[in-house]
């Protein structure tokens, strides 16, 4: 079964000017867990103190899921983590070659040298800790590298190897730029060598492709797709977590692990604490993602809003909305009416013109209409006209 790694609390954390209390990230934590998230990735303990209080306190929280950490591929750092008792460690060390040549400065051998040393190391220490080996910028490395150094890994005890797309720079079904074509290749020379470590996927959506690509990757046999809430993270962020998970409920086969019932609440928290809003037209739980505006998609969805939407929103325990504005017409006013307790007004066709006139004249201000706090003042207002016509 596929597992989801979270890691707004690691990568989200990245993201310009958020900061997570450890107090905050325990709660976000505990929402992730009851979730059904398998590995959740605190952070890097060697950044400072702060993040070991918060890996140390989100591992012995008692959760279901996996609590990781982030290391540079460094003896040192990887102590750190060890020491706050996780469960989980993701290593990780490019062996491309312009980051071996221009920031490195050694070669592929010395590389994979210090891959196979840390690694050795963190098992050592913990045969039980579930490693994750990270060539970065997997996806803008030769393939035989990669293939070399994962190899090497798995050898000296990881058991995940995790394609990152550091930069975004995959496509999807352009040949060696695809993710399916990254994990199949990778499954296949690492079993012809009798090693089988699970293939996990990190999807930056610099060319707003990370989504597409983890599909790609899980169509290609991926076994772990990180994620974050509202895709927070470096630059244009990673793949966002909800859409992830709605859309592989359309692709995988067995029952869905997931309880989507708790996501609205997670992402509010996310949104509260990192003072990032959730974008309005963000797919599944952007505040327009189920409102409905246009006259014609209204009067529809009033009989079955299946007829203008293809998602059943029940389990994300989100309702339809409408929105009122210059595209509404007269079956729009009179959901809103009901809305607000006034159905008994849409019998009056005069009335029910004037209501629509007022509010396509207060649309041109070029903000929505609050249907709960500022339809009523429209009504009260039409009352107000000796002849509403």
């Amino acid at each position: 079964m596929l597992q989801i790694l979270d890691s707004t609390l690691r990568e989200g954390e990245q993201t310009p000017g958020v900061y997570f209390s450890p107090e905050t990230k325990l709660l976000i934590a505990k929402l992730l867990d009851r979730i059904g998230i398998d590995i959740i990735e605190v952070g890097n303990p060697a950044v400072g103190p702060e993040i070991c209080e918060a890996v140390a306190l989100v591992s012995n929280a008692g959760l279901n899921a996996k609590i990781g950490a982030h290391s540079l591929c460094r003896i040192d750092h990887v102590q750190k983590a060890l020491d706050c008792k996780i469960d989980f460690l993701g290593i990780f060390l490019s062996v491309a070659n312009h980051r071996l040549e221009r920031d490195y400065q050694i070669t592929i051998e010395n590389a994979i040298e210090q891959v196979v040393e840390v690694i050795s190391y963190a098992k050592a220490q913990n045969p039980n800790l579930l490693i994750r080996y990270t060539p970065e910028d997997t996806t803008r490395t030769s393939i035989e590298q990669v293939i070399e150094v994962a190899s090497a890994a798995v050898q000296a005890g990881a058991d995940i190897i995790s394609i990152a797309d550091t930069t975004g720079y995959a496509t999807p079904f352009k040949n060696d730029r695809s993710y399916s074509y990254f994990v199949k290749t990778l499954k296949e020379k690492l079993a012809g060598q009798q090693l089988y470590p699970k293939i996990a996927v990190h999807c930056h959506n610099d060319r707003g492709l990370a989504l597409a690509n983890a599909l790609d990757a899980y169509q290609g046999g991926a076994d772990i797709i990180d994620v974050t809430v509202m895709g927070l993270g470096e630059r244009a962020g990673i793949v966002d977590l909800a859409t992830l998970l709605v859309n592989l409920g359309e692709m995988v086969e067995s029952e869905l692990p997931w309880e989507f019932n708790y996501l609205k609440d997670l992402y509010h928290i996310v949104s509260e604490y990192s003072h990032i809003s959730i974008p309005p037209i963000l797919p599944i739980m952007g505040k327009n993602a189920f409102t409905h505006y246009a006259g014609v998609h209204v009067k529809a969805i009033a009989k079955d809003p299946m007829l203008y939407q293809s998602l059943d929103i029940a389990s994300l325990t989100n309702k339809n909305n409408l929105a009122l504005g210059m595209q509404s017409g007269r079956a729009s006013v009179e959901l809103a009416l009901e809305q607000i307790g006034q159905e008994g007004l849409t019998n009056n066709r005069v009335f029910m013109n004037c209501i629509l006139n007022e509010v396509k004249v207060l649309a041109k201000r070029g903000t929505g209409i609050d249907i709960d706090n500022e339809l009523p003042h429209i009504v009260n207002q039409c009352f107000a006209f000796d002849n509403c016509e």
